[in-house]
């Protein structure tokens, strides 16, 4: 059999999780995307637009089509920002706020599972290894494009 990379076992196990997320999301006549923005907007103070994309890991232009979406579902409003004239926030309706609750049970609802399923070394184990791969990866320590790993050649 052959081994799986760590890539692979990453990638599958985001889409399982995504596919889980949009499935629910569907219950509410939503998807995995709008809860995702939902959860990402400050429920108090509202969120500067500029800094949704960053936040979530996601383009301009995609989140700029979800934010369209939502306004036009009456989840969010656009509001002037008092500290910068010419930045928005993104400020949730009441009715995005009961969306984000929604959205932000189903997540308290995986976590628990996973947690009453999951032993606490093994999730330590679990969090470790992201942070690990996460640092690598923002440390440019693994590089793909030119056969290097940990700044060495690997011809």
């Amino acid at each position: 059999m052959k081994e799986i990379t760590i890539d692979y076992a990453l990638r599958a196990t985001w889409q399982a999780v995504a596919r889980m997320y949009n499935e629910e999301a569907k219950k509410f006549g939503s998807t995995m995307a709008v809860g995702f923005t939902l959860l990402s907007i400050d429920p108090k103070t509202g969120t500067p637009s500029t800094s949704l994309g960053p936040k979530m890991g996601m383009e301009a232009t995609s989140l700029s089509r979800i934010l369209k979406r939502m306004e036009e579902q009456g989840l969010i409003e656009r509001k002037p920002n008092p500290q910068d004239g010419r930045g928005v926030l993104i400020h949730l309706t009441d009715f995005g706020l009961e969306k984000r609750n929604d959205s932000k049970n189903v997540v308290l609802r995986f976590n628990e599972t996973v947690r009453s399923r999951v032993s606490q070394e093994s999730l330590d184990g679990f969090f470790e290894v992201m942070n690990s791969i996460n640092e690598m990866i923002s440390e440019k320590i693994i590089q793909t494009n030119d056969n290097t790993i940990n700044g060495q050649k690997t011809d």
